[in-house]
């Protein structure tokens, strides 16, 4: 839990609600990654090149770059849309090749797999287990889109 928290998971796995004071994790939706149900807003790709902008979206769950659109992930043991049926190696090779499954597509900016990877497998094992402790939260993420699928959204 510790690591997760100094880590900065919740930064861009937990959706936001907002109030007064600005955004706050929303509690009902810990570590579930960007909502299913919003829609990317529109994106000015005039912005999005090399060494100018990388763009957030509101509660910081998506992000837009060179590399397209990125979502942040599902963490929960949800075993439909989360990691609930992710295996420890999985999740270690996930953090240390910088691909989804540990052999899938690549993981995307802005998630900090290169440093999340320098950590020991104790310590990676202790964040697995403590994801696959806290409450499933079904949503389902959507896939990674290139910045010429964004062109649609313009």
């Amino acid at each position: 839990k510790l690591l997760v928290k100094v880590g900065g998971c919740t930064d861009c796995h937990t959706p936001k609600v907002f109030g007064p004071e600005g955004p706050k994790p929303d509690p009902s939706r810990f570590l579930s990654g960007y909502p299913a149900e919003n829609p990317l807003p529109k994106v000015d790709l005039s912005m999005i090149q090399p060494g100018k902008w990388v763009l957030f979206t509101q509660d910081i769950t998506g992000a837009v770059g060179p590399w397209g659109a990125s979502f942040a992930a599902n963490l929960t043991p949800d075993n439909e849309t989360g990691i609930g049926t992710w295996q420890p190696d999985m999740f270690i090779n996930a953090m240390r090749t910088g691909k989804h499954l540990g052999a899938g597509r690549p993981i995307l900016p802005p998630m900090p797999w290169q440093g999340v990877g320098e950590l020991s497998d104790e310590d990676l094992n202790a964040i697995f287990a403590y994801l696959k402790s806290i409450k499933p939260v079904k949503n389902k993420v959507p896939e990674p889109k290139s910045l010429d699928q964004l062109t649609s959204i313009k």
